[in-house]
């Protein structure tokens, strides 16, 4: 799959723009603050309608417009696609393929995928729990549309009972609502935890070999799922899980009263990444860890291939410069293959 073309109208620092490129490697280069990132985040929405920047899309708006434009002609599967995403001020966004409107962001992921490296990236395995999660959910959602879909649940399902247990104190006729909340996101939450540790699992197989490599044989990746305690086998079936996250919330009910917040679901998971055995956020050195991340981008990149038959687009947003000379090297020589675009 390669994206054939890119237009955008009043897109970020652009008020219109339309490029073309080749299938193979392309390379942008440019002063900074002229838009190298602004194009590679416009084709990466287009795979996920998704922004590694953004929290809401009316901030991909150009500052002095009311909507904006993202077009893109791709060829995936042997066929030729259209994509379109039209964003405005006050209304939902339109997603479409071929000029049919799509019902949901995941049909995007079944058309192109893309795997998406940016400097903020090397920091992934030294942050905090709620990057890994973002890594995770950004490569299930383009693998896995219900994944999306449920996900999206769940999300909307957190923040409102969020609100209803920081404000049940001064309106108790909240609590009314609030076990309906409970079992909608414990159903989803399951489904959310599933997903999550299968594709850990294909992790675990693809990143140690890839990180093996990286590190010319001297370290050893290992990763971990870590979700709610009361799930003993994320990989069940999601009515087990379910049922285990039944407990979890019951016995957490009244600290969550008492603390005013969610404190059971799988919205605190966690990827643990070890290197021989130790922590590498805690003991890692800073070329360990960003190896370390370098690895589980890499080996996204190969899981995509091997569940779809085709390379996704890869975006290198100015991450080489962030890189020493080798592993500079190791990066340009594992990524032969597929379309890939480097600021």
């Amino acid at each position: 799959m390669f994206v054939e073309s890119v237009e955008l109208k009043n897109y970020r620092n652009y008020e219109e723009l339309h490029m073309e490129f080749d299938p193979g490697t392309n390379v942008l280069y440019g002063d900074n603050a002229q838009g190298k990132t602004n194009l590679l985040e416009a084709i990466a929405y287009l795979s996920s309608a998704r922004s590694h920047r953004a929290r809401y899309d009316r901030e991909m708006i150009r500052l002095d417009g009311e909507d904006a434009l993202i077009r893109g002609a791709v060829e995936s599967r042997g066929r030729e696609f259209l994509l379109e995403a039209r964003l405005a001020r006050g209304r939902r966004r339109q997603l479409s393929s071929n000029g049919v409107r799509l019902k949901t962001a995941g049909e995007l992921s079944g058309i192109l995928n893309t795997v998406l490296f940016c400097p903020e990236d090397l920091l992934l395995i030294r942050e905090g729990a709620a990057a890994r999660r973002r890594f995770l959910d950004c490569a299930i959602c383009q693998l896995r549309p219900r994944y999306a879909q449920a996900l999206a649940e769940y999300n909307r399902l957190y923040e409102h009972k969020t609100r209803i247990l920081r404000d049940w104190p001064e309106n108790p006729s909240l609590l009314e609502t609030l076990e309906d909340f409970n079992v909608r996101m414990a159903q989803t939450g399951a489904l959310v935890i599933r997903y999550r540790a299968y594709f850990v699992r294909r992790l675990q197989e693809a990143a140690p070999a890839v990180h093996r490599d990286f590190s010319g044989g001297r370290e050893e990746l290992s990763l971990t799922y870590q979700t709610v305690s009361s799930v003993s086998d994320p990989t069940a079936a999601p009515q087990k899980i379910l049922e285990q996250l039944r407990d979890h919330q019951e016995r957490h009910r009244q600290a969550e009263l008492d603390s005013r917040q969610c404190l059971s679901g799988p919205h605190k998971d966690d990827l643990l990444v070890e290197l021989d055995g130790r922590s590498a956020k805690t003991y890692g050195s800073q070329g360990q860890t960003r190896t370390a991340a370098l690895s589980l981008k890499l080996a996204q990149r190969d899981i995509f291939f091997q569940e779809t038959g085709e390379y996704p687009v890869l975006l290198l947003d100015d991450v080489l410069s962030e890189l020493d000379a080798r592993r500079q090297a190791f990066v340009l020589n594992h990524i032969q293959g597929g379309q890939i675009f480097i600021t």
